[in-house]
């Protein structure tokens, strides 16, 4: 008798641990800060870059864009935007002091001359004018955002009229390996949309030409969602008769 309740006891040490430790790593993979998030920074630049590929060919860049990247993380994505977007700029953000300062080394030379800037910043406020960027981007940190309407329609301000936003997953609802990732999503407290709930989203926050796409092999999902033009714009726009 004395046996079992020692193993059972033994057991929901080993699993209370277990739990511990996955939110301990989940935390850094939100929120790098020790030596471990920074390893995690370097496995998602890796990981994710084909991925990114994938998404942003959803997307229209030209060479003189002003272009933000939401959570950047480790810092690839921006490296990416500024090898299309060579005569524009390229602004990167994110909350933890970890992934800035990766950034910043990932792309020290871009910053140099002039072309990145990289900045502490949260999704919720961001510390940007009205109408800056021609295009948004946000690779694998939708996730982990507080509020996903309210956080988009903070991204919606700084956005120019007719300016992008694409959002860019690997795991989503009803996606080819959701029931592997589904229960870790869980355990981070961490969005897992399907497409239509994507779609919905988009039109919540006050996006119009929203267009999800799915990469079914994969698993992978990208959002794509336009700030509309003022009335004088769309004018302007209209074909003549």
């Amino acid at each position: 008798m004395f046996s079992l309740a020692k193993a059972a006891i033994e057991q929901s040490v080993f699993y209370a641990l277990l739990v511990a430790a996955l939110l301990y790593l989940g935390n850094q993979v939100r929120k790098p800060t020790k030596w471990i998030g920074r390893f995690f920074l370097w496995i998602m630049n890796m990981s994710h870059s084909t991925l990114t590929d994938w998404g942003l060919k959803h997307v229209q860049i030209e060479e003189d864009f002003t272009i933000l990247d939401v959570g950047c993380g480790g810092g690839r994505t921006i490296e990416k935007l500024a090898a299309i977007a060579t005569n524009g700029m390229v602004y990167g953000g994110d909350y933890a002091k970890g992934s800035v300062a990766a950034s910043r080394r990932k792309n020290a030379e871009l910053i140099q001359t002039g072309h990145v800037e990289i900045r502490k910043a949260s999704v919720s406020q961001l510390p940007f004018p009205e109408a800056k960027f021609n295009l948004v981007t946000a690779v694998e940190t939708q996730y982990y955002w507080p509020d996903l309407v309210k956080d988009m329609q903070e991204i919606l301000r700084v956005l120019k009229p007719g300016g992008t936003l694409t959002v860019i997953a690997e795991s989503y609802k009803t996606g080819a390996y959701d029931k592997l990732r589904g229960p870790l999503m869980k355990l981070l407290r961490s969005a897992n949309l399907g497409v239509d709930e994507h779609r919905e989203l988009f039109s919540a926050a006050g996006y119009t030409d929203i267009q999800p796409f799915e990469e079914r092999t994969h698993g992978w999902i990208c959002g794509v969602g336009k700030k509309p033009l003022s009335f004088s714009e769309r004018q302007e726009k209209r074909p003549s008769a």
